[in-house]
């Protein structure tokens, strides 16, 4: 399951208006690199009297959902509301979530689906991209940033100007917690993928990763000079503050690492505070 850029995209004949909050959501399916489709939502900047910022014209945040969640679960959902305060939102269903083909590699060639999606945002005329991933998708925009990076031959389109990476593994195959050797269980026996596909709703590939792909560690140090923020709950369940302080010592200077205390994992675990202050950081970074 090798990686190759993201490339054919089936693009909406409509184009959005960043300067207007009144455009309902677009919905289309995008298509990989190597031919899955991938079910996509943009959603407009929000422009109300409360809102804690004025929405950043031309950025627009692109949102990688954890491991069984999809474009239309309620906590993905909840963050793009909130990210809409500062600017338009793409959130996609990874493959073998929610309506999107395909069958997921458990952030392999999720890397594919994230590249499509950030291309339809740059597509739809937003100069600015900002990927915020969780979990699963926490890994996904450390990787994509890695191979994605500008000027980078081929890939530029699929850039983007920072990176947020909430609840990310900093290496693959960890399994020093329960959830992540139930995770594990899930992944790798028949049995688990049935419960995965039945009770998940998370359609799961049988196939063990060959070659092995670039570890988020491994990526963070190829992702300079573009900004990168690391967020970490010290109550994860899933992976202890080990993760998170790696992946900032080789991030170095161009990175930045928030210990949130009294937070569990990923994006149940988010506060509105929290999702107002990435906003805020990212505007400030790339808007």
């Amino acid at each position: 399951m090798s990686i190759t850029p993201a490339g054919r995209v089936a693009r909406s004949t409509v184009r959005p208006h960043p300067e207007t909050g009144t455009r309902t959501p677009l919905r289309t399916f995008l298509t990989t690199d190597d031919g899955v489709p991938i079910d996509a939502v943009y959603d407009p900047p929000a422009i109300a009297s409360d809102a804690p910022a004025t929405p950043a014209l031309g950025l627009v945040f692109v949102i990688a959902h954890g491991f069984t969640g999809d474009a239309d679960k309620p906590h993905v959902r909840r963050v793009v509301e909130a990210f809409a305060q500062y600017g338009a939102v793409v959130s996609f269903s990874f493959r073998g979530h929610g309506a999107s083909g395909g069958r997921s590699t458990v952030g392999d060639r999720e890397v594919l689906d994230l590249a499509a999606a950030v291309r339809w945002a740059r597509g739809l005329g937003h100069a600015r991209v900002v990927t915020v991933g969780f979990s699963m998708g926490g890994s996904v925009v450390l990787r994509h940033a890695a191979l994605y990076g500008p000027g980078r031959e081929g890939r530029t389109e699929a850039s983007t100007d920072a990176v947020v990476s909430v609840s990310a593994p900093a290496r693959w195959y960890y399994r020093g917690t329960a959830p992540m050797r139930k995770l594990h269980w899930l992944v790798t026996r028949p049995e688990g993928r049935l419960v995965g596909r039945y009770g998940f709703g998370t359609r799961i590939h049988h196939r063990e990763w060959d070659p092995v792909p670039l570890s988020p560690v491994e990526a963070v140090p190829r992702i300079a000079p573009t900004p990168l923020l690391v967020v970490h709950g010290d109550r994860d369940g899933y992976f202890p503050l080990d993760h998170p302080r790696t992946l900032a010592a080789a991030a170095g200077d161009h990175g930045e690492l928030w210990i949130e205390g009294g937070m569990g994992h990923a994006e149940h675990a988010a506060t509105d505070d929290l999702l107002d202050r990435i906003g805020d950081w990212a505007v400030a970074r790339a808007g």
